[in-house]
């Protein structure tokens, strides 16, 4: 029987008194922020299933878009990097070509670089029944090409199924997308306690102030790592991306290695479900985390699927190897509709949802393709 978790009561206050975090000063990189204090309390406080709302469904419900996934069965699988790598969050340098795979599917984004490694390699122990072949991605040096910050930094991979469709999947469509993430046993982890591992969706949200936005909702993997102070044995622990003010809330504690499985939804009114459960099966109502409006903004559409991976940018320490299986895209077609009708026809206008927001200098840096346009 699986075990629920949630965020205790007196965290969950401290979140709430904490001032909030717009979208544009989180930005969408991992972080990791957790004091002292909030480390010793997870460890002590009694914890709860979250109760969902009526909105909240299961990642996974619905009609599944091919091509717009990956089970990384073709044994010609590759990824071509193209270095040097972006990093345009960084020094303003988006070096084009950028990697891509061979199917067309995974992309190198224009704000950061694609991980060193990414590679089809056979499916570890007790994967999907059947699966053949699994996606590893490491990185070592994740931050400007030739040079080092001695900071945490990320490498980003993009599942642009938007490639596929010829446009992004409006919330009316109820998307949702999962993943199975392979969790190595904890020695080979990156020592380091901190944010590893990422899965997220690029999407246009409605600001409170009733402008279109860019943000990036998600879950994070974190290692807590017995050699940092007050953490008496490695384990990992699940943070969610974000509440209403735009604030991480940690989650599940993992402590055994192994897959396990996570999703997104994203619900008519706007709100973000996230769900996780240990193993490979489908994920159901039992797994559900929390919803939230992060950072307050209500999801119009999701644009694309993606992944962080992030070390220590010491040109030394490489990340925590991580491997992923079958990244899924699902749509409940609207009344009327059947799932085919999401792939954009040839002439046919769709929605495209440009940001109206404005942007300061220092994070005004994207256009209305975003972070994540590609290079050509």
């Amino acid at each position: 029987m699986r075990r629920y978790f949630a965020i205790a009561g007196s965290l969950a206050l401290a979140l709430l008194l904490a001032a909030p975090v717009t979208a544009d000063e989180k930005d969408d990189s991992i972080a990791d922020t957790a004091t002292e204090e909030e480390v010793n309390e997870e460890q002590t406080r009694e914890q709860q299933r979250p109760v969902a709302p009526r909105s909240a469904f299961v990642p996974g419900s619905g009609w599944f878009l091919p091509g717009c996934s990956d089970d990384f069965e073709d044994e010609s699988w590759s990824y071509s990097l193209r270095l040097p790598k972006s990093s345009y969050e960084q020094d303003d340098k988006q070096r084009g070509p950028g990697g891509i795979s061979r199917n067309g599917l995974w992309h190198e984004g224009a704000k950061r670089g694609t991980p060193d490694i990414v590679r089809r390699i056979a499916t570890p122990p007790g994967g999907i029944d059947g699966s053949i072949g699994a996606l590893l991605f490491q990185t070592k040096d994740s931050g400007m090409p030739g040079r080092t910050t001695n900071e945490q930094m990320q490498d980003d991979l993009l599942m642009k199924f938007d490639s596929k469709l010829g446009r992004s999947i409006p919330v009316e469509w109820e998307p949702s997308c999962t993943v199975r993430v392979y969790l190595p046993e904890f020695d080979k982890w990156e020592n380091r306690t901190g944010a590893s591992f990422g899965m997220r969706a690029d999407c246009r949200g409605r600001t409170p102030q009733g402008e279109t936005d860019a943000f990036w909702p998600g879950m994070f993997l974190l290692f807590r790592s017995s050699t940092s102070r007050n953490i008496q044995q490695d384990y990992a622990q699940i943070s969610i991306r974000s509440n209403n003010r735009g604030q991480d809330i940690r989650s599940l504690k993992i402590t055994e290695p192994g897959w396990w499985t996570m999703g997104l939804s994203f619900s008519k009114d706007g709100m973000v479900h996230y769900y996780a459960s240990p193993g490979v099966d489908d994920l159901t109502e039992e797994d559900y985390l929390g919803s939230n409006y992060p950072y307050g903004y209500k999801c119009l559409c999701m644009r694309n699927f993606f992944f962080n991976v992030a070390n220590w940018d010491n040109g030394r320490s490489w990340s925590t190897p991580w491997v992923i299986d079958d990244p899924m895209v699902f749509v409940t077609p609207p009344t009327g509709m059947a799932a085919e009708d999401i792939y954009r026809k040839k002439g046919q206008r769709v929605p495209t949802y440009p940001i109206t927001k404005k942007k300061d200098k220092e994070h005004g840096k994207y256009s209305n393709r975003g972070f994540f346009g590609l290079f050509r």
